[in-house]
């Protein structure tokens, strides 16, 4: 019965962050056109951001809860299902074309952050010490500050005082939006961490594991159904660079806020899955280079991929142990 209550709660956790998400950004964007910042620069930041949020949330409610496991496999697990399952399933029911040249920074630079995470692990045996998530978020601030920096040089000088022409809305409507998107998606992730803790040890399964497939796969249904949408509307190329944008959002501040908090311990499972998200990353570059596009046969290996990942992890966790 009350392992019933902790997935009612831990349903209802999601629930909570991923419509307060939505407002959240929205009422962001409304004040970010207010302030007549351009929409390339909205997009790279405050969506981006604002679909993040409940990672951001989960693994900061985790660390300061002492759940540091959870804190590293929600990031590490909401980048894998965001490139294994969400583009490789959108691959499949719409090929997705690729400018390498318009996604070859921000790709790289996810690239980078997720050797170096590899790195931390390997060398720093049972926790990442916090000049290692400094650096980390030190990395993501260099890096939005050239995103930034380029977009505001390349905009096309639109007006961006309203939205698709929409009268805009009153400053207190926006603020409180605002304030209140921000709130309920606090309390959504501490209802997540706090529900998922208690079915992980009701069923005898690690914090990691649980991290790994519910908790992320529950933190990214934003960008799955932003994603799916863009891809069915035929904007493939903005569902990649969101991916990827996400990606360098939740290991370099997601793990970089969280890790200043407290030192992030993990399980030496840990480097595998890193591992694997860094697989991916570079399958999915071989894929775009190919043939300037992932097309349905390269969608259904990357899915196959994640979903044996997903077996290794339930049918095989000593294959994850590594002596941890």
């Amino acid at each position: 019965m009350r392992i019933l209550l902790d997935v009612l709660l831990l349903i209802l956790g999601f629930i909570l962050m991923i419509k307060s998400a939505k407002v959240f950004v929205n009422a962001s964007v409304d004040i970010a056109k207010k302030l007549r910042i351009p929409s390339m620069v909205i997009g790279l930041t405050v969506v981006a951001m604002g679909t993040s949020a409940p990672e951001l949330v989960v693994s900061v409610s985790a660390a300061i809860s002492g759940s540091s496991d959870i804190a590293i496999a929600n990031a590490v697990g909401s980048n894998i299902f965001n490139l294994l399952f969400i583009v490789g399933f959108c691959a499949l029911l719409y090929p997705i074309k690729v400018r390498l040249r318009e996604i070859n920074r921000d790709y790289w630079v996810s690239v980078a952050a997720t050797v170096f995470l590899l790195v931390l692990v390997i060398v720093f045996k049972d926790a990442i010490p916090r000049f290692g998530s400094l650096i980390l978020l030190t990395g993501f601030v260099i890096y939005m500050f050239i995103v930034v920096r380029h977009a505001l040089k390349n905009r096309t000088g639109e007006n961006d005082s309203g939205l698709n022409g929409e009268k805009p809305k009153p400053w207190g409507r926006c603020i409180l939006f605002a304030v209140l998107g921000a709130v309920v998606i606090v309390i959504g992730g501490q209802l997540t961490v706090a529900s998922a803790v208690n079915i992980a040890r009701a069923l005898g399964v690690t914090e990691r594991v649980i991290g790994l497939t519910i908790v992320a796969m529950g933190t990214s249904l934003p960008e799955l159904v932003t994603t799916l949408i863009a891809c069915r509307k035929g904007e493939g190329e903005f569902a990649l660079g969101f991916i990827i944008g996400s990606g360098i959002f939740n290991i370099m501040f997601v793990l970089g806020v969280a890790g200043l908090i407290l030192p992030l311990a993990f399980e030496r499972g840990v480097i595998l899955d890193i591992g694997v998200l860094t697989a991916g990353t570079l399958m999915f570059f071989i894929f775009a280079y190919s043939g300037r596009r992932v097309v349905r046969l390269e969608g259904l290996v990357m899915v196959l991929m994640f979903a044996a990942y997903m077996g290794l992890i339930f049918l095989g966790p000593d294959i994850f142990a590594l002596g941890g």
